[in-house]
């Protein structure tokens, strides 16, 4: 109800009490020259001596107490969440039912943010309409193709040293690799493709990358001779190489906006520990929204049992 309403409904009240006090001095008359009950009557009759006008006025019809309603410490931490990481309703869920085994559905969380004014983002974070909308795809096993870029990060401060992430992730369980290095170029390329096929817990049949210049013949013939094919996405086509490209997205509101670069940036060995605990983070414990709430991990151990299961 708005100021105005509620306004005009406090002085039809107090202009039915004058009416019985004034004209006919009669409460039953006063009724019956309104259309509303007694009972009704003695009410605001009675909230006007207590209150004034004010007591004329529609109260508020919420319970005072509510069993079922959501818990005060759920509600701090989707408030948090919203404000410093921007995630969705969905997401928020996802991460306060295995973090804090709190469950509140979507349509919940969502309920609580509009209640606090939260539920539109920033004009930064706001989901962008794409002119034309590309099929997802996913690949069935672990392994069948893996995704590989560079990231170019921030200059650091008083240098003229500039670091750069690599990054290999599975298209089928989006479990990553990570690794920081001061060069970008073939020879860093091999170094890290062979990491991550020393780390990864399945065989990789096919490498994929764009045109950059790390990535040509030395790094090419490299894995033919591993007997791994390696493919090029079309130029000018990032959006081939999607889920790599969205997992440095994650990485920028995640990790880097969160790194004191002031005591990490400057020691190469110090910023490959914290990226290996982010990339631990990402892989075993954060829920990903495109595998339905689970993480890479459990992903790759469904798959495994998929893939041995008597059915199968």
């Amino acid at each position: 109800m708005t100021k105005a309403e509620q306004a005009r409904l406090v002085n039809w009240r107090s202009k039915v009490l004058q009416h019985a006090r004034d004209v006919t001095g009669s409460v039953a008359q006063t009724c019956r020259h309104f259309g509303l009950s007694r009972k009704s009557f003695y009410k605001w009759k009675k909230r006007f001596e207590e209150h004034g006008d004010a007591g004329l006025a529609d109260r508020s019809r919420k319970p005072l107490r509510c069993p079922w309603a959501t818990p005060p410490e759920a509600v701090s931490k989707i408030l948090y969440l919203r404000q410093n990481y921007h995630f969705g309703p969905r997401k928020i869920s996802d991460y306060i039912r295995r973090f804090h085994g709190l469950s509140v559905s979507g349509a919940t969380v969502h309920q609580i943010l509009l209640r606090h004014g939260l539920n539109r983002l920033p004009a930064n974070q706001k989901h962008r309409q794409h002119a034309r909308r590309w099929q997802r795809y996913e690949k069935a096993q672990p392994g069948h193709r893996l995704q590989m870029d560079v990231k170019f990060l921030e200059r650091i401060p008083g240098t003229r040293t500039r670091l750069y992430q690599f990054t290999a992730i599975d298209d089928c369980t989006r479990i990553r690799v990570l690794k920081v290095y001061d060069a970008c170029n073939q020879s860093t390329a091999v170094s890290f493709v062979d990491d991550v096929i020393r780390r990864l817990p399945f065989r990789i049949q096919v490498v994929q990358t764009d045109n950059g210049a790390e990535f040509q013949s030395k790094f090419h013939w490299h894995l033919q001779e591993l007997d791994i094919q390696h493919v090029y996405i079309r130029p000018r086509t990032p959006r081939l190489n999607g889920k790599v490209e969205r997992s440095h997205r994650v990485d920028d509101q995640e990790f880097y906006q969160l790194l004191d670069k002031g005591g990490v940036s400057d020691d190469i060995h110090l910023f490959n520990k914290k990226l290996r605990e982010w990339e631990d983070y990402y892989n075993y414990h954060r829920p990903h929204s495109a595998l339905a709430g689970q993480t890479p991990y459990e992903r790759l151990l469904a798959k495994t049992r998929a893939a041995v299961s008597p059915t199968s």
